[in-house]
């Protein structure tokens, strides 16, 4: 047999079995789940191969769609037609740092892919054909309309043409729209690939799933599943669900591939607000426990700032105020620390307003803890320290803590919305519920720092302004306000 058409049957039987084209190539045996969907992008020319890969958090599944991309330039193609790609992410750089980076690591491997292909930053070509056998990387603006979407899309009319789609849980639900364009022009074998995190009930990955026109493969990582993935494990799998129950919505999307039922993202209901509002504890319930402050300071003259105490299972009526000299409200949240013999201070520092306010208090000796909202939270499922705090406050409602009758507050409590940032929870900005409820959320913010960090009791005969909050790296028996 002449190495030519040693090489054309090997292509062949290549692209009937996508599985033999990674084995042969990389080096690898492809998980399980790895295989179904590999299986279906093989076998008889098909004009319209759509498929998802619907996936929980870390299974493989930017490796799995590279090697489809590879397999798609690698063995679609014929004489005087050559295969034609576009690749997509949720921004370019999550396409550079993801899918592109994969496509350059599986090349490395596989010395047929190397030598027969050229990948640059932009673009793979076949070295033969480098104007019409390629998949680029291609990208569209955040604003972008269907027309500047469908544009990105442009240019791959072929007889073998394919789109990849990585991290499509939050991708515009237009650039499927778009990409459904290859398959005009009746092609001999076209494919859109996509993959995704179930993380939003209104993105591409959501609708796609639900029109029955796609095949679908979910990718898990439960325990009680044959199928899971083994790239995360067991233990911390069985851990999260244990901890937080099936049902919870980070648990659906990130451990089990599922997506979470629709309205998720309401962060608590007024029901739930009104019943904190109509507890009552007596004080030998609470006053053991230490007292915290939270303050949140206006940035505009339409908002207020606020302050928050809160004790164990009780918080108390909040102190609002509208004054533009941050000196001003420097000594009112230091008048309250005085009063109340607090045991912590924490205020939002971000921007130049709270900055102001704790260094002010800072020059005047009082133990301020300065909360950046957009920074680290002590916990990795979320976003950043203000989401996790509005969580923390929103769990504490729900577990029993008491709310001092407050209509503004149950307003902007129930205006709480979350999505996902990638595996991470994250509420929507200030100004979104500021367009909704007309103001901002300082009263819910305020009261949402009192969780920022955990806090101990003051030792007996210490003086008021000693600092009693743990860092996180301190953090040991600290006291629990729901016992």
């Amino acid at each position: 047999m002449s190495g030519a058409k040693a090489a054309h049957d090997r292509i062949r039987r290549w692209r009937a079995d996508p599985v033999e084209f990674v084995r042969d190539n990389f080096g690898i045996e492809p998980d399980e789940w790895q295989r179904d969907a590999l299986t279906l992008m093989g076998g008889e020319s098909n004009a319209k191969r759509k498929l998802c890969m619907k996936a929980c958090t870390g299974p493989g599944k930017s490796a799995a769609l590279s090697w489809m991309g590879w397999h798609r330039l690698a063995c679609f193609a014929a004489k005087g037609e050559h295969p034609k790609g576009a690749a997509l992410s949720i921004t370019a750089d999550n396409l550079k740092d993801n899918l592109w980076a994969e496509m350059a690591k599986w090349q490395g491997r596989s010395a047929f892919l190397s030598a027969a292909f050229t990948w640059t930053k932009e673009r793979i070509y076949a070295n033969d054909h480098p104007e019409t056998w390629f998949l680029s990387a291609r990208s569209f603006a955040k604003d972008a309309d269907s027309e500047a979407i469908g544009r990105a899309l442009s240019g791959l009319h072929s007889q073998f043409p394919f789109i990849l789609l990585d991290e499509t849980g939050d991708m515009p639900v237009a650039v499927g729209k778009a990409a459904h364009q290859i398959f005009t022009g009746n092609p001999s074998d076209a494919a859109i690939i996509q993959a995704g995190n179930p993380t939003s009930s209104t993105g591409l990955l959501f609708e796609s799933c639900g029109t029955g026109s796609w095949d679908v493969i979910t990718i898990t990582a439960d325990p009680k599943d044959p199928k899971r993935t083994p790239r995360v494990s067991v233990e911390h799998a069985q851990e999260m669900i244990d901890t937080y129950g099936r049902e919870n919505p980070w648990v659906m999307a990130t451990i089990l591939g599922l997506f979470p039922p629709t309205g998720f993202n309401a962060m608590i209901g007024p029901d739930d607000v009104d019943a904190a509002m109509a507890r009552h504890y007596t004080p030998d319930q609470y006053q053991s426990a230490p007292v915290v402050l939270g303050g949140d300071v206006a940035r505009q003259g339409d908002d207020e700032s606020a302050l928050a105490r809160r004790q164990g299972i009780v918080s108390f009526p909040l102190r609002t105020m509208r004054i533009p000299d941050i000196m001003l409200v420097s000594s009112q949240f230091s008048q309250e620390y005085q009063q109340q013999d607090a045991d912590a201070l924490f205020v939002d520092e971000t921007g130049g307003y709270g900055a102001g306010v704790v260094d002010d208090l800072r020059q005047r000796k009082f133990p301020v803890i300065g909360v950046q909202f957009s920074g680290r939270p002590n916990d990795y499922r979320y976003s950043n320290k203000r989401s996790e705090m509005l969580f923390e406050l929103c769990n504490w409602i729900k577990a029993g803590g008491a709310l001092a009758p407050d209509p503004v507050l149950k307003q902007e409590l129930c205006a709480l919305r979350y999505t996902y940032q990638g595996d991470k929870f994250q509420v929507i900005p200030k100004e979104l519920i500021k367009k909704e409820i007309g103001r901002s959320p300082d009263r819910a913010d305020a009261l949402a720092l009192t969780f920022a960090h955990p806090v101990a009791r003051k030792a007996s005969g210490a003086h008021q302004r000693t600092n009693s909050y743990i860092a996180p790296q301190q953090q040991g028996a600290v006291y629990n306000p729901l016992g």
